[in-house]
């Protein structure tokens, strides 16, 4: 008889900011508080994003000096400069925790293309998305639907780095 497998979620909060400040960008607030809203006592959040400014902090270590939710494990990431790089560092951390399911924290308007791509990323993972409420700025609805585009081009870069991986004997 198999041994009955823990569950380990991973909430995956990607970050977000603007050039203009180097302060905690009011989207990336609200995935905070929805991370906030959703994590419960076992759960692991990953704390994902680098930010687009030289100095200062990056948008992960801003998420964590931010974050009031429960007392959970945090960790951070602030490596990944674009929604591919969430997606490689969402599934490093999955691997490396054993992580069962992954919810992925991020606006409505930028979730499909950042579950397609954890997705890609950890094939053998459940992976779901959660978004606040809110209505998107026309500009960034505009860009993410530029970015869709892209996205069978970044599916390809990801499949090929987890190819990369396996061969080398990292396994999920």
């Amino acid at each position: 008889m198999a041994a009955a497998r823990l569950r380990v979620h991973l909430i995956a909060v990607f970050g977000y900011s603007e050039r203009r400040t180097k302060a905690l960008h009011a989207l990336c607030a609200e995935r905070l508080r929805q991370a906030e809203d959703i994590a419960i006592g076992n759960d692991v959040v990953l704390l994902s994003g680098r930010g687009r400014w030289r100095d200062g902090a990056d948008e992960a270590e801003l998420m964590r000096a931010a974050w009031n939710g429960k007392n959970v494990q945090l960790i951070k990431d602030g490596s990944a400069r674009n929604t591919r790089g969430n997606a490689a560092s969402v599934a490093a951390a999955a691997r490396s925790l054993g992580a069962t399911e992954v919810t992925v924290v991020t606006s409505r308007w930028h979730a499909l293309r950042a579950g397609a791509l954890v997705r890609a990323a950890l094939p053998d993972v459940a992976v779901r998305t959660s978004s606040p409420a809110g209505r998107p700025p026309v500009r960034l609805l505009l860009r993410e639907l530029l970015c869709l585009v892209a996205l069978p081009y970044h599916l390809l870069r990801l499949r090929a780095r987890r190819r990369r991986l396996r061969d080398i004997g990292v396994t999920s």
